[in-house]
Order: C-alpha cells, then structure tokens, then sequence
C-alpha cells in the first residue's frame, strides 16, 4: 500500500533507488579490490652496512648475475684503473670460510672487460692467459698472469659457481703483487658480495 501510495505521488522514484543502490553495492565491490604492491628488488651495490667503516676499507666494484642462493652465478670482480697504481704480478683474493660454495680453478678465468652500464652488459672482450690455484678449504684463489696485468684498462677475475646456501654478506679482498725486486702484496680492495 506504501509503494503504491509513493508510486502515485513521486513517479521515478524507484528507479532513482535502484540506481543509488546499485551505486553503493559498486562501490564496496572496487573498495576490496587493491592494486598489486610492488616488490622489492635486489639491486647490488646501492646500500652498503658496515660495522666498522674504517679509512683502510676500499670498495672495489663487481657484478653478478644471480644473488639467489643456490643458484648458477657468474661473478666479475673487477679491478678498475683507478683501484690499482701498478701492474699486477700475482693475485690473491681472500674468500671468508663461511662462504660454502664449491670454487674449482678450472671455472676461474681472467679477461680484460667491457664494462656494463644502462643499455650494455658486462662482457669480457679478451681473455687473459693466467694459472690459477684454489686452496683446499677454498679460502683463497691465486692467480698468477702469463704477463703483468697493466694499469690502463679494466681486467676482471670471473668465476662461474653455484651461489652459497646460506644468506649474508662475504667480504673478498684483492691483494696483489707488484713486479719489482721486493716482493710483497698490497690491500687493493674488497668486494662485498650480497646472497639473498
């Protein structure tokens, strides 16, 4: 009796309802949809913690191609121009104990690199004839060049192994040897390798 009183009265009202109504019921359906959260991706190098930044601490620049754990991974441990002041004779990189990944020599190589950058990857342009020697509780890597590596370009040590299992941060430091009558090898740098 109601609805036909408000029929006769107000025409349209109804339909001006329906139309409220399906209004707000459109509304709360878009509200419990939400767009997708961005994640968070790994970027190398960008934000670096250290306990103890000390001035005898060098960063020394690398690039590789996974950080997850137990993945196949290349690594570049660079030695740029401006991180060295002489030849190299012999190098030794230091890896941490607690880096448990398999390192053989004959997956270590050394070439002169083309460095990436936003539209170029990080490729070697020449290899480089070099022995290397991996320690038994693989904690250090030797390379020994046929030739003194020069100054003028940037030459890389790539190392292809599956990443770790455990997640961190593994500090390797470069010493190297330089060519001259006292031989003794000096702090180059560090790589600060992240696995996620």
């Amino acid at each position: 009796m109601l609805k036909s009183f408000v029929r006769r009265c107000i025409p349209g009202t109804l339909a001006v309802g329906g139309l409220t109504a399906g209004l707000i019921s459109t509304s709360v359906m878009l509200e419990g949809i939400q767009p997708p959260k961005a994640q968070a991706q790994g970027t190398p190098s960008l934000l670096e913690f250290r306990w103890e930044n000390s001035t005898d601490y060098k960063k020394l620049y690398y690039w590789q191609s996974s950080t997850i754990r137990r993945d196949r991974s290349t690594y570049y441990l660079m030695l740029k121009p401006k991180d060295r002041k002489t030849a190299i004779l012999k190098l030794t990189i230091t890896v941490p104990d607690y880096f448990n990944a398999k390192i053989t020599s004959d997956r270590l190589s050394l070439c002169l690199v083309n460095l990436g950058g936003m539209l170029s990857r990080t490729r070697c342009k020449e290899q480089v004839p070099a022995i290397f020697e991996v320690s038994e509780d693989q904690t250090s890597i030797e390379v020994f060049p046929e030739a003194p590596i020069p100054t003028g370009s940037t030459y890389a040590v790539v190392m292809k192994i599956f990443n770790p299992t455990k997640r961190g941060m593994f500090q390797f430091n470069a010493l190297a040897q330089a060519p001259g009558d006292v031989p003794m090898g000096g702090y180059l740098g560090s790589w600060l390798i992240d696995i996620n």
